[in-house]
């Protein structure tokens, strides 16, 4: 019998959620939340760029929750709702249904999550026999399963590093790329994403679930900003004009620390313009990637590169891949004990039912 699934959003990451989803030999989408009144109504293969299904888009998430789910993938976002968004997550889990989401970072590595943060979240998998599983591609699967499955090809290894370089022209959210990562911001003025509280927020979990996986438990986490200006102005269609002298790139570090050294290292590079920073790293093609480079013997770098047939750039191939992974997970997150999950409580996350398969 197929699990029958709720896909909550439509934005970037809950289209291709639904096309995931659709494609799936064991899942059912049997419900899609919106919050945007032109979308209710529509139907969710309409939203979702494919053939329409018979299954349309509501804004009474309760009605859904009370007709019954095995499961939720929450893509609404959560970092400009926080309260809105934990209270959705906790309406979800008391109701029996499962969690994947790429919102809540705070659920990346809950063994690194303070008391009273896990606490409200745990009760409410204990009442409603559920799960949560967080993951995505970046804070996700780029960042803890690659390396810790890429680290097997390399001996006496002295650091294991995963990079994201990325041009965030290409991201279509204004809002967040303006106001939470801050280009186009006063460079005196540092932005919310890059206070070191909110780095080791989202990526700490990372490099900690990495050095789990290697059976090193990281001692301490240090952090390195850097920021660079604009040096000409540049306007982005969607966006507007980006002042010459404000934050035009960032590049940081979150570094886990065993005995000592830096042994897993998590790298963002970033750019609103690639003109910016160009003594930084670059993708090797395109406008973006992910890379893990383990330095050992041998030295090994893998690049890669994600392509969605619906949505454009490298944005939307990354966000195609986060929602693949997490609906992927969903029968694994359903077969386990409840409670707030990782990726090492779970068995390989692939796409055997996902071979062969049509969308509509």
């Amino acid at each position: 019998m197929s699990l029958r699934i709720i896909v909550w959003g439509t934005g970037n990451v809950g289209r291709p959620a639904i096309r995931a989803i659709l494609s799936h030999r064991d899942l059912e989408l049997v419900g899609v939340v919106v919050a945007n009144p032109d979308k209710i109504g529509v139907d969710a293969g309409v939203i979702a760029g494919v053939a329409p299904i018979g299954v349309v888009a509501t804004d009474n998430w309760r009605a859904l929750l009370t007709a019954g789910a095995d499961a939720v993938v929450y893509c609404a976002t959560a970092d400009i709702r926080p309260q809105e968004a934990m209270a959705d997550l906790l309406a979800c889990l008391e109701a029996g249904c499962n969690v994947v989401s790429s919102a809540f970072y705070s659920y990346l590595h809950p063994e690194s999550t303070l008391p009273d943060i896990l606490r409200p979240v745990s009760d409410a998998c204990d009442r409603g026999d559920s799960s949560l599983f967080v993951s995505g591609i970046d804070p996700g699967w780029a960042m803890d399963m690659l390396p810790a499955l890429v680290s097997g090809t390399s001996s006496a290894i002295t650091e294991i590093r995963s990079r994201e370089i990325f041009n965030y022209a290409l991201y279509d959210q204004p809002h967040v790329v303006r106001k939470v990562i801050g280009f186009g911001g006063d460079m005196a003025v540092l932005p919310l994403m890059l206070h070191d509280f909110a780095i080791e927020m989202v990526w700490a979990p990372m490099v900690r679930m990495v050095g789990d996986a290697m059976g090193q438990t990281v001692d301490a986490i240090e952090v390195s900003v850097e920021r660079r200006a604009l040096e000409t102005d540049i306007t982005i269609p969607g966006m507007g004009l980006f002042a010459a002298g404000t934050q035009g790139a960032f590049r940081f570090e979150v570094r886990g620390m065993h005995e000592g050294k830096a042994r897993f290292v998590l790298e963002h590079i970033t750019r609103i313009d690639d003109n910016c920073a160009s003594d930084w790293p670059y993708p090797p093609t395109g406008q973006g990637c992910h890379q893990v480079i383990i330095s050992g013997n041998p030295d090994v770098t893998i690049s890669l590169h994600a392509h969605d047939h619906f949505e454009p750039g490298a944005a939307g191939g990354g966000n195609a891949s986060a929602a693949c992974w997490l609906v992927n997970a969903i029968p694994a997150v359903a077969a386990a004990a409840p409670g707030v999950l990782t990726l090492l409580d779970l068995p390989s996350i692939d796409g055997r039912r996902q071979i062969g398969t049509r969308l509509p």
